[in-house]
């Protein structure tokens, strides 16, 4: 029986516990709520149950599609079991359709689908503010291998590929989303963090819609429904 012990570290939206095997943590979700690196907080009522078994649900579908996660199993409602892995410092965006900080920066008007897909890293580093750097900084600060970068790279693009056909058919187009990657005690390289309304810009195919996290970042309502409507289009509930 898998029980937690020591809590290893608290972010923005989740506990994570030490268990009584080296080699797992359970993760905890809660419904804390930030946007702008932080500056923004609030609290989303049940996203921590949504995410935790929306996160689960999809990682299940891309273990069976050929990318290893960290993911073990789901212990209820807001916890999870999943393999201890040492984080690789970047966040990994995939971009399909021009939406926030991308537009803002290329000048292109939200909802402009990109001629191919876009790869971005950033430097996971709060107090920095997370900057976006590129395959040099990241080989020249040995936050991961030539190697490493290259499973990163096709790992990222297959998860692309995978979520892209699957949400189509729940009426969800995925316009960007950011990913993590960690190392398991052997050196595998497996997906890790999450995959949420928090962690991508989920849209309605039709109306365009707006079912994530930007409901909460530019305060436009309706924020705790559009988390309900990611559950019940992609688990029937």
């Amino acid at each position: 029986m898998m029980e937690k012990t020591a809590q290893l570290y608290e972010g923005k939206a989740k506990k994570v516990f030490a268990t009584n095997d080296p080699n797992y943590c359970i993760v905890s979700y809660k419904d804390d709520a930030t946007a702008f690196n932080g500056l923004k907080k609030g609290t989303i009522l049940g996203k921590g149950a949504i995410n935790n078994r929306v996160t689960n649900h999809l990682m299940r579908l891309l273990e069976k599609n050929g990318v290893p996660t960290h993911y073990v199993e789901e212990l209820n409602d807001r916890e999870t079991v999943v393999k201890k892995v040492r984080i690789v410092p970047l966040e990994v965006i995939v971009r399909n359709i021009a939406a926030g900080s991308l537009s803002k920066r290329l000048g292109l008007p939200e909802g402009v689908k990109m001629k191919r897909t876009v790869l971005e890293y950033c430097y996971k580093n709060d107090d920095l503010g997370d900057p976006m750097v590129n395959e040099y900084h990241i080989l020249a600060m040995e936050w991961a291998t030539e190697e490493e970068m290259d499973l990163i790279a096709s790992y990222s693009f297959k998860v692309n590929e995978v979520l892209t056909e699957y949400l189509k058919e729940a009426g969800i187009e995925l316009v960007d989303f950011k990913l993590e990657f960690g190392k398991t005690a052997d050196g595998q390289i497996v997906l890790a963090d999450e995959i949420s309304p928090d962690t991508c810009r989920f849209w309605d195919i039709k109306t365009h819609e707006k079912l994530d996290k930007d409901r909460f970042r530019r305060d436009l309502g309706g924020v705790e429904d559009a988390y309900q409507e990611i559950l019940r289009r992609l688990l029937g509930e």
